[in-house]
């Protein structure tokens, strides 16, 4: 659990959590079958983001292979596209997309309106060019990607995924610590002895501490080593955050511990925690798009301090001012958990 499981799921996850969508199947309805629409078709198609499925006479076809899933999008061209195009300037098409997948149809409309659109610009500058139809005023629009120049996903996906790994290593392991004394007997021979309760669960929380820096340590290597990423800030930053971090988060595993009688139910509460925790942190939809009480519900979410502080500190480069909020917040759950704990373990006779 302590090495093995991150390792291989910090291999594997961000080849899986890809926010790049290829191989859209490609329904087309060509009614005109004319060198325009061959061209606008094989543009698409090109592209290396769509794959045509089914080149079909009537819209009936291709909708059932819609409602089959053998199809993503349909497109179809109207007669005379390629008249109207020469005659008018102006031209339709139809597109309808299968939106059962949203995230899918989302990008598979956005990239096939960005390909059309390009397919129009390039077919404007044809049709000027021999003297059709005046040359139309155009803005040229220069930009620039700051902290992901080439929009590499896994540079995004890495930290985030490797914060996760970190917290559910020390949330379950610190979780099952205090129920399994408990379970076996031996918390009886401990509560005997003259040790403060602040000092069992100090001596509960060190050696998870320790290992959950030696996890993050192997992640911060398996992600240089497989992805190439470098953090751009203070590596001494950011251990500095993991280390207060931890005490958060195992902080909340105690606590649990100390309320479950078996291993199997603090197993569930964490679960339950945790499922929240990585839905609501922003690490794989933003939370500015949460409702309002979402969103409050995330500052007091250390999962979600945690994915922030590591694309910042990894990818922008933030200094220890851009990111004392996240810290004091995180500081703050870790002494009230951590103080709760203490409190809500009870040596018995």
């Amino acid at each position: 659990m302590i090495v093995v499981m991150p390792t291989v799921q910090l291999m594997i996850l961000p080849l899986a959590a890809d926010y790049e969508v290829k191989n859209i199947n490609l329904a087309v309805v060509d009614r005109d079958r004319s060198p325009y629409s061959q061209k606008l078709i094989s543009t698409i198609t090109s592209s290396g983001y769509f794959r045509l499925v089914a080149y079909d006479d009537a819209y009936d076809q291709s909708y059932k292979r819609i409602e089959r899933d053998d199809a993503d999008l349909l497109l179809e061209v109207p007669d005379e596209f390629e008249r109207e195009i020469v005659r008018s300037g102006t031209a339709k098409l139809f597109v309808a997309v299968n939106a059962i997948n949203g995230t899918k149809a989302n990008l598979g409309g956005a990239y096939l309106n960005s390909i059309i659109q390009r397919y129009n610009r390039e077919l404007q500058v044809s049709l000027s060019d021999a003297g059709r139809f005046p040359p139309a005023p155009s803005v040229t629009l220069t930009s620039s990607n700051w902290f992901n120049v080439h929009l590499n996903y896994r540079l995004f996906m890495v930290p985030g995924i490797l914060s996760i790994l970190v917290t559910m290593i020390g949330g379950f392991l610190s979780a099952l610590n205090i129920v399994k004394e408990k379970e076996i007997g031996t918390i009886e021979q401990i509560n005997v002895t003259p040790i403060r309760k602040h000092h069992f669960i100090l001596g509960k929380l060190i050696p998870f501490w320790v290992l959950g820096n030696v996890v993050f340590s192997v992640g911060m290597l398996i992600s240089w080593l497989m992805y190439g990423i470098v953090p751009a800030g203070n590596l001494a930053l950011l251990y500095s955050f993991i280390g207060v971090y931890l005490l958060c988060v195992l902080g909340l595993g105690l606590l649990v511990s100390t309320f479950c009688e078996t291993q199997q139910q603090a197993m569930f509460v964490m679960f339950f925690f945790m499922m929240i925790f990585i839905l609501m942190s922003g690490l794989f939809t933003s939370t500015d798009g949460m409702p309002d009480w979402a969103k409050a519900m995330t500052q007091a979410n250390p999962v979600y301090y945690l994915v922030e502080v590591m694309r910042m500190v990894v990818l922008k480069g933030s200094t220890f001012a851009d990111i004392t909020r996240h810290l004091l917040v995180v500081a703050s759950l870790a002494v009230g958990l951590n103080a709760l704990a203490v409190f809500n373990y009870r040596k018995t006779s």
